[in-house]
């Protein structure tokens, strides 16, 4: 069976359609964005299908609404796209727009449209960002219980081990043993075990970037326990872990020239006799000392000890990702994802990519008066800053204090997760801003 005609259709397209195609004119199909009109054979069966793309230009979600309102069958694109990337990201989102979370996999339970790869598509590429897509997603999806830290660190085995690249896991006491004592401290009430995941892939020769994932596989806000509305999605904490392993996913799949190592510290921030209270001072891998203000500011806190042991080997580039603060969705809300770097050129570099790729990234301000919030008169430093205001930049400024000035660093503040239906970015989890920030390392 020949695939069916899919044409996309303009508004100012949309009057010439009606002399072809009378039927169009009597439903009133019009070229808006989302209008979509599906015509009849005279036997029945569907002959060809109209989408409405309007007068903006075309992207990666063009067609990502469609696996979930056509029939299972095979289409393909009347209109050859005027590139090669605009046609592998028209193929992309169609891709992406098949997703449904199940526990056994990505792929929904029931036969989905097919589309010809449009001319000029890379279809190995649209695979390798749709597995790794589609990987993270799954991993945010999963309900706490089934996702603990040792399940967090199978999954990153497996990435790590398709890849052959060389894995360790620092698990329990071995961390304090190893000099990693706020992963512990955040951890150790949990009856999972806090780890360590480390991983290295890639020519030592080549330039060197790490990416560190905060893993935090439920969140009840330890001893400053959270309201019971604001515990619901924090199966979520973990988002910037899934983020860090599907861009891995992406590097290694990709071979990129890149020195590549992965932290990804992987906790239960739980309540319980071991855990560690406001008020406490905990030692850091860096040797400075951090008083407590509030145990659900913990995700900084293994972040701190990662970051330190990152900067350490000096690399070309650091990039940490979590699911850090509510201030940062109050500031641009939870489809927009905030950064903070402290390199004009990189920031230049994420902006201009994250439009490229229509994977939106906004840059937020190291704003460096706001660090005496941090300071304590019992400690070095404190884990929460004593304003009330600006909570997205101070968060950022405490990770800065374990970077230092000498590293190209971003840090990646996000929901992880989509409150509503999008064109293929369904309810539930997502690694936002990961094919902005592969751009930018392909041309690093």
């Amino acid at each position: 069976m020949s695939p069916i005609p899919l044409h996309l259709v303009r508004d100012d397209a949309v009057t010439e359609l009606y002399s072809r195609y009378p039927w169009l004119k009597t439903t009133q199909f019009g070229g808006k964005p989302g209008a979509l009109a599906l015509l009849p054979a005279a036997d029945g069966a569907l002959e060809r299908v109209f989408v409405g793309v309007g007068t903006a230009p075309l992207d990666t979600w063009t067609l990502a609404g469609l696996p979930g309102k056509l029939p299972p069958l095979t289409y393909a694109l009347m209109e050859a796209p005027e590139n090669s990337d605009l046609a592998t990201n028209l193929a992309l989102g169609w891709r992406l727009g098949g997703y449904s979370f199940s526990r056994k996999g990505a792929q929904s339970p029931n036969p989905l449209p097919t589309l010809v790869a449009p001319i000029g598509a890379d279809t190995a590429w649209v695979e390798t960002m749709s597995s790794a897509i589609f990987m993270g997603r799954d991993l945010i999806n999963q309900p706490a219980n089934e996702l603990t830290p040792q399940t967090l660190a199978k999954a990153a085995t497996d990435v790590a081990n398709a890849h052959g690249a060389f894995f360790k896991l620092i698990e329990g006491a071995e961390l304090l043993d190893a000099g990693y004592p706020l992963i512990h401290a955040v951890g150790k009430a949990s009856a999972h075990p806090p780890c360590l995941i480390d991983f290295t892939w890639g020519d030592a020769a080549h330039r060197k970037v790490t990416l560190v994932g905060k893993g935090v596989t439920f969140d009840s806000g330890g001893l400053n326990i959270k309201p019971g509305s604001n515990m619901a999605l924090m199966k979520k904490d973990m988002g910037g872990a899934a983020w860090v392993l599907a861009l891995a996913q992406m590097i290694m799949a990709l071979k990129l020239p890149i020195r590549l190592r992965v932290l990804i510290p992987a906790v239960e921030n739980a309540v319980g006799g071991k855990a560690f209270r406001p008020g406490d001072i905990l030692p850091s891998r860096k040797g400075i000392t951090v008083e407590i203000g509030d145990t659900d500011a913990e995700g900084r806190l293994i972040l701190a000890d990662c970051l330190w042991e990152a900067a350490q080997e000096q690399p070309d580039l650091l990039i940490d990702a979590a699911t850090l603060t509510g201030a940062q969705r109050v500031a641009l809300g939870t489809d927009l994802p905030g950064f903070f770097t402290n390199r004009r050129d990189v920031a230049a570099g994420l902006m201009q990519a994250s439009m490229a790729a229509h994977d939106p990234l906004w840059e937020l301000p190291l704003f460096a008066a706001y660090r005496s919030q941090l300071d304590s008169k019992v400690a070095d430093i404190s884990n929460i800053g004593g304003g009330g205001y600006g909570g997205a930049i101070t968060a950022a400024l405490f990770l800065q204090e374990f970077v230092g000035d000498t590293v190209p660093w971003v840090h990646l503040d996000f929901m992880a997760w989509n409150l509503r239906d999008l064109p293929g970015r369904p309810v539930g989890g997502e690694v936002q801003g990961v094919r902005a920030v592969l751009s930018v390392l392909i041309g690093l």
